[in-house]
């Protein structure tokens, strides 16, 4: 048998054996396998000559070639002998320090997520009513003018779920991310300078809009950019910058209510004009980032990929070895999806089983942070604190109180959604944030007289924040982010951003409603009922993300959601109740997922009776 014959004898036999272990659409053994395993060692270094020939870099075969060995075993990296020294001082610092990364990357994530600052701070409570004639509180026509207020004060957030986030996947196939992230910081920059100049309500109505249109593209492109600029083992940590940021802007409008208290008529416009300042370095710096090496590489632009990968990367190898892991990968998704265009792609979010269960997962999680009952207190805290006894001053001073407290406690999730992950982070927090909010609402049962009433209040709206901030604040961004595959990653973004945008604007806009019709008690009561239900959701439908790559998410969604759900029910839950109910210290919980690890020819040829080794895992990837 010749050469050649024998390279093609391999990749069938590769092909067939790789069909018949792992169905990307209906992944029933819950086996996260590596593209290229089972390729044999001459065959994956003839492929990857192929490869860099036809991407014009040719220059870089040697490296591509020590990439790609890496990629097909990552853990047996120290038995690659074609290795420098230096190349597997930088992997093990990888797993030892993962933390030590280009400042290019750290440089790029924190720039585009202040972004997010701009959002933030538009959802404090302003005092424009009375400046435009339609005072929320003892108006000449209370019906219209409640609604007035609620539409405008909800007028980017509608703008954002019906436009904004709907435009992302156009504006990143023709601008790119960079691209898309200029264009909406331009939106958001100049829309909040013409809100602060408005001279009626009208005006400021559209003048919101259009801030809405730059918010929904920039939030759904934003964490899609740090995502596939980052590497999975600190992916959560820097996704969540969106976040981070998020609750600084809160902050941020708050702190801005607080130093305008005493600035007379002029006030709501300086909270308003407040906004445009963390739009301004990302006008000025998203094109000195490196732009997404998997746009690049959706584009065809191969060489592009690896430039960028090497400004995000501590050394050329391990950018060499992600460009082949990806196309490698990429190459698996496209036989499942294919080609389409933007009206196909939004229809397959709901009929390929891979892509389906994604945009399930990132809809449960995104529902649930408005479910949760957060936006009631960020967008109408001062009316909740008005009262509870406060006079306006005490009350914007406690409403600080909450931004605060929701910006300090985002940072532990810094180092717990890798670690403790996604999904245990949210199945930790809602029980807490449900009997924080109903404690807050029984608490208004003190005599109002008593010093209690406001203090009691106030403390469990800010312990109700600090379970917040760490868990449903930081995932839905980041989860949704990473669990769609390239080809619908914008699209299903925009999805999952809408979902959550949209209801953030029916609650702004039915709140009041449900205060006067319930009362704050029964309204958090409400609320804390709403948390259980987000509850079971996540239990059901969302698994767990951490320490993977975009890539080996593909198998992760292959799952088929009854078998998720069969497995929470019948193999987790069991275990959770004997674990944490009846003190059983020897329970033990069956994995649900396993990873393919492929030995090196060191290991194998100690080992020659197999070829394949199962590692099963729960919630960390060990590579």
């Amino acid at each position: 048998m010749t050469e050649k014959s024998q390279l093609k004898e391999d990749e069938f036999q590769m092909e067939r054996g790789r069909r018949q272990s792992v169905n990307l659409n209906n992944n029933v053994t819950a086996r996260i396998e590596n593209p290229l395993a089972g390729i044999p060692r001459h065959t994956l270094l003839h492929n990857v000559e192929e490869f860099a020939r036809d991407v014009n870099l040719s220059e870089h075969i040697p490296l591509l070639q020590r990439g790609a060995l890496v990629a097909q075993n990552p853990a047996g990296f120290e038995h690659v002998s074609e290795l420098e020294d230096a190349e597997r001082a930088a992997l093990r610092d990888e797993v030892l320090h993962k933390w030590r990364q280009p400042k290019a990357l750290y440089a790029t994530v924190i720039l585009c997520s202040i972004g997010a600052a701009v959002q933030g701070s538009n959802g404090a409570n302003l005092s424009w009513p009375d400046a435009f004639g339609v005072p929320d509180e003892n108006p000449t026509d209370p019906a219209i003018n409640s609604w007035i207020v609620g539409i405008v004060n909800s007028a980017p957030y509608i703008a954002s779920a019906l436009i904004g986030c709907w435009l992302s996947d156009p504006a990143n196939y023709y601008l790119g991310r960079r691209g898309t992230i200029f264009i909406s910081a331009v939106f958001c920059l100049l829309s909040v300078i013409g809100s602060a100049c408005s001279q009626s309500w009208p005006q400021l109505f559209v003048t919101r809009l259009l801030l809405g249109i730059g918010m929904g593209c920039k939030a759904s492109t934003v964490p899609i950019y740090s995502a596939e600029n980052a590497p999975a083992s600190i992916r959560g940590a820097l996704v969540m910058c969106w976040q981070m940021w998020t609750a600084f802007g809160i902050f941020l409008g708050f702190s801005a209510n607080l130093a305008v208290y005493n600035t007379g008529a002029i006030s709501w416009r300086l909270q308003l004009g407040s906004a445009f300042i963390p739009a301004v370095p990302l006008v000025l710096g998203v094109y000195f980032c490196p732009e997404s090496p998997r746009w690049y590489i959706k584009k065809g632009r191969y060489a592009d990929a690896f430039k960028s990968l090497c400004r995000l990367r501590n050394t050329p190898l391990q950018a060499a070895r992600d460009l082949y892991y990806i196309h490698a990968q990429l190459i698996e998704e496209a036989e499942i999806i294919g080609q389409s265009n933007y009206v196909t792609r939004f229809i397959e979010l709901f009929t390929i089983p891979r892509v389906r269960r994604a945009t399930l997962a990132s809809w449960t999680v995104m529902i649930a942070q408005q479910m949760c009952g957060i936006n009631i207190v960020a967008f109408y805290s001062s009316t909740i604190f008005v009262l509870s006894g406060a006079d306006a001053f005490h009350a914007l001073l406690a409403s600080w109180g909450f931004g605060a407290v929701n910006f300090v406690f985002a940072w532990p999730a810094i180092w717990t959604i890798d670690t403790f992950g996604r999904r245990n982070l949210l199945l930790f927090t809602f029980p807490q944030m449900a009997w924080t909010l109903l404690a807050a609402g029984f608490c208004y049962f003190i005599p109002s007289e008593s010093t209690a009433h406001l203090g009691m209040i106030a403390f469990f709206v800010f312990l109700f924040a600090a379970f917040y901030s760490p868990g449903e604040g930081p995932v839905p961004f980041t989860y949704s982010a990473e669990v769609f595959p390239l080809s619908h990653r914008e699209v299903g973004m925009g999805w999952a951003v809408a979902t959550c945008l949209f209801y953030a604007a029916i609650l702004s806009i039915t709140f009041p409603a449900l205060l006067k019709a319930f009362g704050v008690t029964g309204a958090f009561g409400f609320y804390a009922g709403l948390n259980v239900v987000a509850l079971v959701m996540i239990f059901l439908f969302v698994p767990e993300t951490k320490q993977r790559t975009l890539e080996e998410l593909d198998y992760v969604f292959a799952v088929p959601t009854r078998t998720h759900v069969h497995y929470q029910l019948t193999k987790t839950l069991p275990y959770w109740f004997k674990r944490y109910m009846c003190f059983q210290k020897s329970a033990t919980l069956e994995p649900l997922y396993h990873f393919d690890i492929v030995e090196d020819e060191a290991s194998s040829s100690r080992n020659s009776e197999t070829e394949k080794t199962v590692l099963p895992v729960t919630g960390e990837v060990k590579i």
